[in-house]
């Protein structure tokens, strides 16, 4: 939408545009001190909320090939220290990230694109205030609400006034040609986030269903339950300005004010509760594979690491069958560990999801060991493999219902069917190929499998 990036396109979202300088008009017109900006594209932890703390932050759109459009802005410091200390008295950890961490670390300091894009509207828009550039974390819902109150907080105790901006794009799956690939789930997605933006309805937007949220592909939603913590305890007016998606990628713009005092919107505690009531109904409707894989890293981390849980009473469907298995591991909605096994290796399928538990958790390259503590916040599936079949070409695949295994000689890849952003046969070969160390073009030997998934 930032005409020297779009060379003609952003015409295609006009109303955006419109709309994007109106918001900055409000903010120009509100006298905000400082303009909070949250962002998904920024330095993202998953126990933690980042902050800019260099004394000026400054961007440019460089990597869209517009490296004249600059940004210099002084970073308000004095506003970005008190979040942390409010935010620490709520338990979020916030990391700042000056130039001494950014190198320790190789993470930017710039200004990402999450910031640039709206800023430049922003700017057009007459307003020129110091910044804090936050980027959003993997925390759960509530977690980042509170956060939002602690920018509240902050700005209260400096007698500031702050504007909030939340940088958030929606569904990434709204048309075949979009980013992440064609989703019927992003239309969904994206229409119910706006009536719900609309209408203020902070339980709504944090009780989506996760399984609409994950599918739909988007990047904003944490950005906006951060910006709205900051209206915890008062009456909202809010307004949607534009919303539209013709580049396959929802642009919602709105604006939300705060109003007067009102008890009743006081959520921190009523969504902690929300968060753990569902998790409680999630694990007492777990399968038992997930039961199962449970137990046995509770055993692992909790009792003995050098003992191997031993199931009592294990239905026949898991302790008179053999299969490859693999276990997943989710926090907060993102991959936290996944391995799995082709064919079996143990006497049963119990035994199988017990060894590729502890694995998931301890010995995925990807990622760091699980810690203890990160147990309670799991979300485990369990997949279950049939045996493989040959296939005489790739029209006998479908990323969808089939997985993959692609070999040559002693190299061999695999990759689970129904994943998030794998909607062709070619991408899904290309991938299992890769994770095999298999160059494009080399003749392969294509197996399918299909997988029944325990939640």
């Amino acid at each position: 939408m930032v005409p020297e990036v779009g060379q003609g396109r952003d015409i295609e979202v006009a109303n955006t545009k419109k709309a994007m300088l109106e918001l900055g008009q409000r903010v120009n017109d509100s006298g905000a001190d400082t303009l909070v900006m949250i962002t998904p594209h920024g330095t993202v932890f998953s126990d933690g909320i980042g902050i800019n703390t260099v004394k000026e932050l400054k961007g440019n759109l460089g990597q869209f090939n517009a490296a004249g459009v600059r940004f210099a802005l002084p970073n308000d410091l004095e506003l970005a220290h008190k979040i942390k200390e409010m935010a620490g008295l709520k338990d979020i950890t916030v990391a700042c990230i000056d130039a001494a961490l950014a190198a320790r670390f190789g993470v930017p300091t710039e200004l990402d694109h999450g910031i640039t894009a709206p800023l430049y509207f922003i700017r057009e828009a007459g307003v020129h205030i110091p910044l804090v550039h936050v980027s959003m974390g993997l925390l759960p819902f509530y977690q980042l609400y509170s956060f939002g109150v602690a920018v509240r907080d902050a700005a209260s105790k400096l007698d500031k006034k702050v504007a909030v901006l939340a940088s958030s794009d929606l569904s990434h799956r709204l048309t075949p040609d979009a980013p992440n690939g064609y989703h019927p789930f992003g239309k969904e997605f994206d229409h119910q986030l706006v009536e719900l933006v609309g209408a203020a309805d902070v339980e709504g937007i944090c009780g989506l269903d996760t399984d609409l949220v994950e599918k739909a592909g988007e990047c904003g939603l944490r950005s906006i339950i951060m910006m709205l913590g900051a209206l915890d305890g008062v009456d909202i007016k809010s307004e949607v300005l534009s919303y539209e998606g013709p580049f396959g990628v929802g642009y919602l713009v709105a604006v939300l004010v705060p109003g007067a005092q009102d008890d009743k919107r006081r959520l921190q505690e009523k969504l902690q509760r929300m968060a753990l009531d569902r998790t409680s109904k999630k694990r007492a409707a777990e399968s038992y594979p997930v039961q199962l894989a449970r137990k046995v890293l509770e055993h692992y981390y909790i009792d003995q690491k050098d003992k191997l849980f031993e199931p009592q009473g294990v239905p026949d469907a898991f302790a008179k069958r053999r299969a490859g298995v693999f276990v997943s591991l989710k926090k907060h909605g993102h991959l936290r560990g996944c391995i799995g096994t082709i064919a079996p290796t143990y006497n049963n399928i119990a035994e199988e999801i017990a060894e590729n538990a502890i694995s998931a958790a301890t010995r995925d390259y990807r990622f760091n060991p699980v810690e203890r503590e990160e147990l309670p916040e799991l979300d485990i599936s369990v997949d279950i493999l049939t045996d493989p079949e040959p296939v005489r070409g790739m029209d006998e695949l479908d990323p969808h219902q089939y997985g993959v295994i692609v070999s040559m000689g002693g190299r061999r890849g695999l990759l689970l069917p129904d994943l998030e952003g794998i909607d062709t046969v070619e991408e899904q070969v290309a991938i299992a190929s890769q994770k095999a160390g298999i160059s494009p073009g080399e003749q392969v030997h294509l197996e399918r499998f299909e997988v029944v998934r325990y939640r």
